[in-house]
């Protein structure tokens, strides 16, 4: 296996973990968002009152995303371990 396979491989697992955790970072983002708006018009400064939404909101778009997020990681997964073979020899 040279440099730039394993180069490759890196590169290729960086942007599968991106393209898999992005929903639900995005999706507890603008909960945040949201929620940090409505504490400072309402200058309510209670803690849990943002790890809730981000809660729910973290779980609702796991149960939404999450079989293709498993999917996409097992498609990886196996496209690696079956290459295995060609990067020894």
């Amino acid at each position: 296996m040279n440099p730039q396979s394993v180069l490759t491989v890196g590169q290729e697992a960086l942007m599968l973990l991106l393209m898999v955790s992005s929903p639900i970072l995005g999706a507890v983002l603008v909960v945040g968002l949201l929620i940090s708006l409505f504490q400072a018009v309402t200058q309510i400064n209670e803690a849990t009152l943002s790890f809730v939404p981000k809660l729910i909101a973290a779980v609702v778009v796991l149960t939404v995303a999450g079989p293709w997020m498993l999917t996409t990681m097992v498609e990886y997964i196996r496209r690696t371990i079956s290459n295995i073979p060609a990067w020894v020899n």
